[in-house]
């Protein structure tokens, strides 16, 4: 308990220092803390699969973390200060876009987060996709009226691509969800730089929706689609809270999901952007097709009567309040939107 407490107040710290620091020098320190408090918690279960994990995700993590060091120091020699908001060097904001994208899990630098998230617990999984994507997600916004927007929207449009073609054959649910995590990543970082607290907006939708889907998943005990479909025999209820959910996550509109996505497409017509808005809108419908599956999976199917493991019928951990709680922030937040 100790040690966890120790790691869980770093993370809060890394987080805290790199979103309220002025100078790239801390938020560099910040997101250093940050990473090595999280290599533990992936590695705790002493598994060649999860201290393979661990791995991949502190070398990608230590490449970004230079690549940002480096991004602001060529930018400190051409203009002489460290400021974060004063990125002024064209050369030093493509390096920091891509080193944030490595810190994200963004295509093209989005090969270690499946793999990471596969080898990890589920808890672990659900900080790795929402509470470790808060720093960078600060930096962008920071930097966001600096950033490059070709390689962005070129960046975001790869994402939301590979995150719906590479989930559409996956049976893990972590690679699943992963892949999820990718493509609402692409929408956040197209509106990046015309809209940073519209990208704010949808990353915190993203996190209260994913955080629901994880909790419910690690409270059902669930890591690939065959056991998540002879879950209705257990919690019935919360199988279907996990279906809207999950079609929340897909962003079908009378769901919360649906106002990050409405009001993206709305700012990307604004900004005469209609090809780009297009070519996302079309793509979400790629990762609706695996919400779609996990969510028939989870309530509509009835599985075959030679299961080949157990059958669980009794939940291994009380559900508590807090699923509840996100199930219905996921589902019923839209009309909001006028606020």
């Amino acid at each position: 308990p100790q040690a966890k407490l120790i790691f869980t107040i770093s993370l809060l710290m890394g987080s805290t220092i790199t979103m309220s620091s002025n100078h790239w020098i801390t938020a560099w320190a910040g997101l250093e803390i940050n990473t090595l408090a999280i290599l533990p918690l992936i590695a705790k279960s002493h598994h060649p699969r999860a201290i393979e994990a661990a791995t991949k995700y502190f070398l990608t993590q230590a490449t970004a973390s230079t690549l940002l060091l480096f991004s602001s120091m060529t930018n400190a020699w051409h203009t002489g200060q460290w400021d974060i908001t004063q990125l002024t060097c064209p050369a030093s904001s493509m390096i920091l876009t891509s080193a944030i994208a490595m810190k994200l899990g963004l295509a093209p630098f989005h090969f270690w987060f499946p793999e990471v998230l596969q080898g990890c617990s589920l808890i672990t999984g659900l900080l790795l996709s929402t509470a470790m994507k808060l720093p960078p997600m600060a930096l962008f916004f920071m930097t966001s009226q600096s950033l490059n927007p070709t390689l962005l929207v070129t960046m975001a449009i790869i994402s939301a691509a590979l995150g719906g073609w590479t989930g559409l054959n996956q049976t893990q649910t972590r690679k699943i969800l992963a892949f999820s995590s990718i493509s609402h990543l692409g929408w956040m970082s197209i509106i990046m730089i015309y809209s940073p607290k519209l990208a704010m907006l949808n990353f915190y939708l993203y996190t209260i929706m994913t955080a629901a889907v994880f909790l419910t998943l690690n409270s059902i005990n669930t890591l690939n689609l065959s056991t998540l479909m002879t879950t209705w025999t257990k919690t019935p209820a919360l199988s279907a809270a996990l279906m809207i959910t999950l079609l929340s996550l897909a962003g079908l509109p009378p769901l919360t999901g649906f106002l990050p996505k409405w009001l993206i497409i709305q700012e990307l017509t604004k900004q005469e952007m209609i090809p780009a808005a297009t070519i996302m809108a079309l793509l979400s419908l790629l990762s609706l097709f695996f919400y779609l599956r996990l969510a028939y999976c989870a309530t509509i199917t009835l599985p075959p009567h030679t299961t080949n493991h157990m059958k669980q019928w009794h939940t291994s951990k009380p559900i508590n309040a807090t699923v509840a709680i996100l199930v219905i922030m996921s589902t019923m937040l839209l009309p909001l939107a006028p606020m």
